[in-house]
């Protein structure tokens, strides 16, 4: 089953695991250094929390569609297309500690969202050097993008 993702990047990591934990009552499903996400059963939603810089406010890193197969990325990397709208495809790229396939669009904001699938675990945060996950806020390479809505990056 799909669900959206919200990846958040926050000044106190450990503060935020402990809100959100609180709020949506459940546990982190993964943690990792400068990391962890949250697999929300009730509202279906994938929260990512990405560590950011000291003092700042939390911002919104990028958005998702977390589906199930390569298959529904290739269906929806189709439609988005066919519908004229700029895409950055993504195959067996690793970030935020998985090796996933993905598609990239923007909003008419600028906002950036991937349609993902997760294909298994990766060892570390970083991105592929060829993927436009983690990348500065200049669009993910997607041609007539905006800069997005996070100061540093935005992938997962």
């Amino acid at each position: 089953m799909p669900r959206i993702q919200l990846a958040l990047r926050v000044a106190d990591l450990e503060g935020s695991i402990a809100f959100y934990t609180k709020l949506f009552g459940t546990e982190p499903a993964k943690r990792r250094p400068g990391y962890a996400n949250f697999a929300v059963v009730e509202p279906p939603l994938k929260l990512v929390l990405i560590e950011g810089e000291p003092d700042q406010a939390t911002v919104m890193d990028h958005l998702g569609i977390e589906v199930e197969t390569s298959e529904a990325v290739a269906a929806a990397t189709s439609r988005l297309s066919g519908q004229g709208l700029p895409t950055l495809e993504e195959a067996d790229t690793a970030c935020c500690y998985a090796l996933q396939d993905k598609v990239w669009v923007h909003g008419p904001g600028g906002e950036p969202w991937e349609v993902y699938t997760v294909k298994g675990d990766a060892p570390a945060l970083a991105k592929s050097e060829d993927s436009g996950c983690c990348v500065p806020e200049s669009a993910h390479g997607v041609p007539g993008a905006q800069a997005t809505v996070a100061s540093t990056s935005a992938c997962c």
